[in-house]
């Protein structure tokens, strides 16, 4: 993730000439406690939302249709309180944005449609490699296949199948929701946009860690290779975390980060070792690397914040003296 870095990822605490702490501009108390009380909050948040998944008691594995029913219901419950805690953090903190809560944290209408599309289209780019293999694997043809994704019957067979409705709709929203627009907007004025970019998907990747026992617990493998791969997720999902919270800083908007994360849910990890073995294996491997380069080229084009309308979490840094932030512009 080079291309988040850059000027852009700089720490923000870098010394400037008769800067006042980021606490004190916004009439808070001292930077060290509204750290403590961000990091608290989020904290709290992951915990409640991995929490909410294991107060129903059952002996059924987490893919069976009853048990994501009641994980749905606990797990919207949660989410749906989670603006609580910033709201929270601000009375505890004294901190003002200087724009309203629900704009924070992403529901705003101003740059929508850029923000829905433009994010989701650098995304595509980036799977170019798994979307050709995905392609070339298919056994039917391009038109068969629309008509396949346009046709009604379609997606009401999705709509009603538990794992669909996990994947691609409750799990991104509710946790690009928590994890993304409540604790980006809790840590930035603590420490900054660019080192919470790579702050907040920590919750995130340990957030999943939680799989870890319902593998040991229903035996689904060795024990090293539980760990192994509990270990690997935590690698992409934070690495994930971090492009995402980098999109929702430069959109300003929920929006965007949500459909990625459906998308590459439904894309899951690149298969690379199959592309290797695939008997179109040149043609996709240039696929592969065509689609990283172009997404390292168009990253900073397409997340123009100029594209997005003014930028809510970058209105809370230039209250708190932090005017030249390098994701804002």
């Amino acid at each position: 993730m080079a291309a988040l870095g850059g000027d852009g990822l700089r720490l923000l605490s870098v010394s400037r000439p008769e800067r006042q702490p980021e606490a004190a501009a916004l009439g808070g108390p001292g930077p060290g406690l509204c750290c403590w009380v961000s990091v608290f909050s989020c904290l709290s948040l992951a915990c409640s939302y991995v929490g909410s998944l294991y107060v129903w008691k059952s002996e059924l594995p987490r893919d069976h249709p009853a048990v994501i029913k009641r994980r749905f219901t606990s797990v919207l419950v949660v989410s749906s309180l989670s603006p609580l805690c910033v709201l929270l953090w601000r009375e505890l903190t004294g901190i003002q944005p200087g724009t309203s809560l629900l704009t924070l944290m992403g529901f705003r209408l101003e740059g929508i449609f850029p923000a829905a599309l433009l994010p989701l289209l650098l995304t595509m780019i980036l799977f170019l490699g798994p979307l050709m293999q995905l392609s070339m694997d298919c056994p039917c043809d391009l038109a068969d296949g629309l008509k396949v994704v346009l046709a009604p019957r379609s997606w009401a067979r999705c709509l009603t199948d538990m794992r669909w409705l996990r994947n691609q709709v409750i799990a991104p929203l509710t946790e690009e929701l928590v994890f993304r627009a409540c604790m980006l907007p809790m840590l930035a004025p603590c420490m900054g946009l660019g080192p919470a970019v790579f702050t907040c998907p920590l919750f995130f990747g340990v957030a999943h860690f939680h799989h870890i026992f319902e593998q040991l617990r229903f035996r689904q493998s060795s024990v090293g290779s539980i760990f192994l791969s509990a270990a690997f997720q935590f690698s992409y999902t934070a690495v994930f975390g971090a492009y995402t919270a980098f999109l929702f800083i430069r959109t300003g908007h929920l929006i965007g980060p949500v459909l990625c994360h459906s998308f590459c849910n439904y894309m899951g990890f690149p298969a690379v070792c199959a592309a290797l073995e695939h008997p179109q294996r040149r043609p996709l491997l240039a696929g592969y690397a065509l689609g990283v380069g172009l997404f390292l080229l168009l990253l900073q084009p397409l997340t123009d914040p100029k594209l997005y309308g003014s930028l809510p979490l970058c209105v809370l840094l230039e209250r708190a003296g932090d005017s030249e932030a390098p994701l804002c512009s």
